[in-house]
């Protein structure tokens, strides 16, 4: 990403600047171009220490131990050949703003982007969750439908049944009636249909799997 936002040789001079503000250790040093650039550009420490030890080979900045931190600091040699190549410094800042610009942008756009992205991906998943309900709704309803079928079926079927019991009441009434005026109703007759009522219903009950 470097040459994208220095050219060549800018960043080495850019250094230099940095550290002329004051000293700094190599990640200070990122942070601070990070900064810079508003977060959109962060130089890795492999572009930042090559570029360094370079520096110091040539004698425009030393770097000292303290703790576990080496901080470099510019040398006198250094700040001359800052004061020396003043104009191509301001370049170089031009080149910082227009690149900064220009990244900016692509953020921008690239944020449009994501967010076209995202609401057409909210849209797609608020059809497909629409869609969903109302298929659930209609199997809802179908399965409610289903039920409310069942229930009426067997509403119908008790009340069916009930008028057979009814009809097989009044003819059996009828029949012994009829009996009784005509010379009476033996006992085994009676026993038999209460046997035989039971063994209906403990039919009936099996069926039911009551």
């Amino acid at each position: 990403m470097t040459p994208a936002v220095f050219s060549h040789g800018s960043l080495r001079l850019y250094l230099l600047s940095l550290l002329d503000e004051s000293p700094k250790h190599g990640y200070e040093l990122i942070q601070a171009l990070s900064d810079r650039f508003g977060g959109t550009y962060s130089p890795s420490a492999g572009t930042i220490y090559p570029r360094l030890a370079k520096l110091e080979e040539e004698g425009l900045v030393t770097k000292t131990a303290v703790g576990r931190k080496t901080v470099y600091a510019i040398t006198d040699a250094g700040r001359a050949e800052l004061q020396s190549r003043a104009s191509d410094l301001d370049d170089i800042e031009h080149e910082v703003t227009d690149s900064l610009r220009r990244m900016a942008d692509e953020v921008r756009a690239g944020v449009t982007e994501a967010m076209k992205s995202l609401r057409a991906d909210l849209a797609t998943a608020a059809r497909e969750a629409k869609q969903d309900a109302k298929e659930q709704a209609k199997r809802g309803t179908a399965s409610t439908a289903r039920v409310f079928d069942l229930q009426a079926e067997s509403r119908f079927a008790l009340r069916e049944a009930e008028i057979v019991l009814n009809e097989f009441r009044q003819q059996v009434r009828s029949d012994l009636r009829r009996a009784s005026g005509l010379g009476g109703i033996p006992d085994a007759v009676v026993a038999d249909l209460r046997g035989d009522l039971a063994k209906v219903r403990d039919d009936i009950v099996r069926r039911l799997s009551l």
